[in-house]
Parts: C-alpha cells; sequence; structure tokens
C-alpha cells in the first residue's frame, strides 16, 4: 500500500463505521494484478508454516495455509501500514471496555510484545474455498495478546471467479443478535473486530461479541488474504 493508496481512504469515515458496525470497507486496496500474484502462492511449497484443512477441525469447508516469516513484501508493507492507522482506534475501543492493556504506536513493537510472551507464530494466511465450502463463524485470537481489530482482502473476483462465498460477521449483545453480509470485490478489504466491540446502548457502552466467517461457495475457486496483527502461541 502506498502512501497515496493510504491517503485515498476516508479514515474518519472508516472509523465511524467501525464504531457503529464493527466492521468497514477498504475499496480498491490491492490492484487485481496483487491479487492475481498473492493467490498464485497458495500452491507453492515454500513460504508457509502451515496448511490446515478446515474439515478435520471442525472449521468448515476449504483449506488455508500460514505464511512463514519473512512474510511476502506487499503484505509486510500492508501488515505494517495498516496498523498505525488502526492502533488509535484499538485503544480508544479498551478505554471503552475497561480493558487496562494499551497497544504501541507501531506493529515492531506490538510484535515484540508478543514474542515476549511466547507468541512467535506469524499469523496472516491466505485461504481457497472450492464450490461447496465455506467458514465457519469464529474468532482469531491465538493467545493472551490479542490486537481487537484485523483485514481481510479478497482476491478473487464475485461472479466471474466464483458465487456464493459472501463474508459474513456476527454480533451478539445484551441487545440481541445480528448478522451483516459485507459485500467485496477483487481487491477490497475489510477492516473487522476480532473478538469484541464497544457499542452504544441505552445505558452506555456496552460490550458486543463480534465473529466471522464466509457463506457457502456455490462455484468456482475463491481466494482471500487475512491478516492478524499479533502473532500466535
Amino acid at each position: 500500500m502506498t502512501s497515496s493508496a493510504k491517503q485515498a481512504f476516508d479514515w474518519i469515515a472508516i472509523e465511524r463505521s467501525l464504531d457503529a458496525q464493527g466492521h468497514a470497507v477498504l475499496p480498491g486496496l490491492l490492484t487485481s494484478t496483487q491479487c492475481d500474484a498473492l493467490a498464485a502462492l497458495y500452491p507453492r511449497p515454500a513460504g508457509f508454516r502451515s496448511r490446515v484443512v478446515m474439515a478435520r477441525h471442525g472449521l468448515g469447508r476449504g483449506e488455508y495455509k500460514y505464511f512463514a516469516y519473512p512474510l511476502p513484501p506487499l503484505l509486510e508493507q500492508l501488515r505494517q501500514a495498516l496498523y498505525p492507522r488502526l492502533a488509535p482506534i484499538a485503544n480508544r475501543w479498551q478505554q471503552q471496555l475497561g480493558l487496562a492493556a494499551r497497544f504501541p504506536d507501531d506493529l515492531d513493537a506490538f510484535l515484540k510484545r508478543c514474542h515476549e510472551a511466547g507468541q512467535t507464530r506469524p499469523t496472516p494466511l491466505i485461504l481457497r474455498y472450492g464450490a461447496g465450502d465455506h467458514n465457519c463463524l469464529h474468532q482469531d485470537l491465538y493467545g493472551e495478546h490479542v490486537f481487537p481489530l484485523q483485514v481481510a482482502m479478497l482476491l478473487s473476483e464475485p461472479g466471474r471467479d466464483f458465487t456464493g462465498g459472501e463474508f459474513v460477521m456476527t454480533e451478539r449483545s445484551s441487545q440481541g443478535q445480528r448478522a451483516d453480509v459485507v459485500p467485496l470485490r477483487q481487491g477490497d478489504a475489510v477492516v473487522f473486530a476480532v473478538n469484541e466491540r464497544p457499542a452504544s446502548g441505552r445505558r452506555g457502552i456496552r460490550r458486543s461479541a463480534m465473529r466471522h466467517g464466509v457463506s457457502r461457495v456455490r462455484s468456482g475457486q475463491r481466494h482471500t488474504v487475512g491478516l492478524i496483527f499479533h502473532d500466535a502461541s
């Protein structure tokens, strides 16, 4: 993500959307060329630390691979560039939820904290879904230190490369439950709450538990990259 691309996003509107809904779209974060290059990494054996077949673990159907360090340069650049934009929002959410932890201004300082606590395994991943595959609703926590926002980037074009396979978020609070389908095109990214977010209620701030997943892919193949800012134990 270049500096011009960063400036192209309306970060005030993004923050408002995160506060109101727990998610916000970054349209056109990646070019189609960048999307295709990232998707082409999936079948290669090098550059990954592990592969997960989702059905074996009750996570849905499909599979994903965790990248190894060093990350591909584009993903490293994106992770480094997006974190400082999101850290002030994360810190405000922590304060509103009455949580003590605060996040440093830059990613390297936060990862140092993770690594000192034994969370040393990289968490950025690439997911591949075929017809009939889906991702169950879940939260990507991985350890004691959790950055409360993460990013998913759609590498495939809906309607051309696949049908179905919508990104879904659910929210549960004392006010009930709701679900959102977040429409994305190739190259779009969605920033969303990992675990919980502060929401305004009649009696002030309340906690809303968030989960995310992918609906059933009806045809074709869908690739996504997930950028998680905390590492895993």
